[in-house]
């Protein structure tokens, strides 16, 4: 559950910044001297970057969630 809501957080960004960074280029070119377009290996690479470590952040929560005792939780409330 804690993963699917980091992993619908991860593709909510992608499927927002992705769109965007392609967008900007046309302003990134402007300014910029010798900068043309979008290379497509750096945007992969950026964006595996940056999934693995929103996954790793994901996972760290989860794995805490998973070791916690379910009989014990109840017994509090």
């Amino acid at each position: 559950m804690i993963l699917r809501g980091a992993l619908i957080q991860i593709l909510l960004g992608l499927a927002i910044g992705i769109p965007t960074a392609y967008f900007c280029v046309r302003y990134i070119e402007s300014q910029l001297y010798d900068v043309k377009g979008v290379n497509p290996l750096i945007l992969l690479v950026a964006v595996g970057s940056l999934v693995l470590a929103a996954a790793v952040a994901g996972l760290i929560p989860a794995q805490r969630a998973a070791s916690i005792d379910p009989a014990e939780v109840l017994g509090m409330e």
